[in-house]
């Protein structure tokens, strides 16, 4: 893994370590369930390419649901929720990628990137 790869790695787990905070109105309640849809969704999909890329990584991204579930799911709704989003990710990707390929490599940048920026947003948009 490059130097580029492993900080981004870095700055993404810590950006997803960051708790967060219901949302403030109603009418971004839509959004904000949206966005953590989307990165169970992510969460899922690294969870399965780093392991086929041979990342080593155990279940760093599982490890990183559940935190994310633990701090953000206490309804059982939304529990339910996010927890078929990471499956969903998981799956599309287990379905297509066996091994690791450059297609799987490009998918894992950019999911790394698109999951710091949703952290990012969400942070800056929903905690104090």
């Amino acid at each position: 893994m490059s130097a580029l790869m492993l900080k981004r790695c870095l700055i993404v787990c810590a950006l997803f370590a960051v708790p967060l905070m219901p949302a403030r109105a109603a009418d971004s309640g839509a959004a904000f369930e949206a966005d953590l849809a989307r990165l169970s969704e992510i969460l899922g999909a690294l969870h399965h390419l780093r392991a086929v890329c041979g990342a080593n990584e155990g279940q760093k991204w599982r490890d990183e649901m559940q935190a994310l579930v633990d701090s953000e799911a206490q309804a059982p709704g939304r529990r339910v929720k996010l927890i078929a989003s990471f499956n969903r990710g998981y799956r599309g990707f287990q379905q297509t990628y066996r091994s690791c390929t450059p297609a799987a490599d490009v998918a894992i940048r950019r999911y790394l990137d698109e999951g710091a920026r949703i952290a990012r947003e969400i942070t800056a948009r929903y905690t104090n």
